[in-house]
């Protein structure tokens, strides 16, 4: 989850499957998305999908939003687990999650680096 507005480094790719070019901020996103559009039960994504009305007033983005072949959606957010213990981290993910929730998303998650 970043901010809408982020300057860090990205990589850009146009994938199968993804809706228009996929922008990726580390190599979490990246991996994840390259599953993504490998992934056969997978009907569409879209990446960096904002969220409105998030913690104040700054505008956040969710990682992947995508469509499988029974037409459920599902939302993911890509976090390094370093960064699971941070106070700011664990909030915006729960706004993440709640937005999503009122969006009637249920099967929200976190996709991490393994150890």
């Amino acid at each position: 989850m970043n901010r809408i507005d982020y300057k860090g480094r990205q990589q850009k790719r146009s994938l199968p499957k993804f809706e228009c070019v996929c922008i990726t901020y580390d190599e979490i996103m990246f991996a994840y998305a390259t599953q993504l559009s490998e992934n056969v039960d997978i009907l569409a994504v879209r990446c960096n999908v904002p969220i409105k009305d998030l913690i104040e007033e700054k505008r956040y983005c969710t990682d992947f939003v995508f469509e499988t072949m029974n037409h459920e959606k599902i939302v993911r957010e890509c976090v390094y687990r370093k960064q699971l213990t941070k106070p700011m981290t664990a909030k915006l993910l729960e706004a993440s999650r709640t937005y999503w929730k009122k969006q009637g998303i249920t099967d929200w998650g976190i996709v991490t680096d393994a150890e």
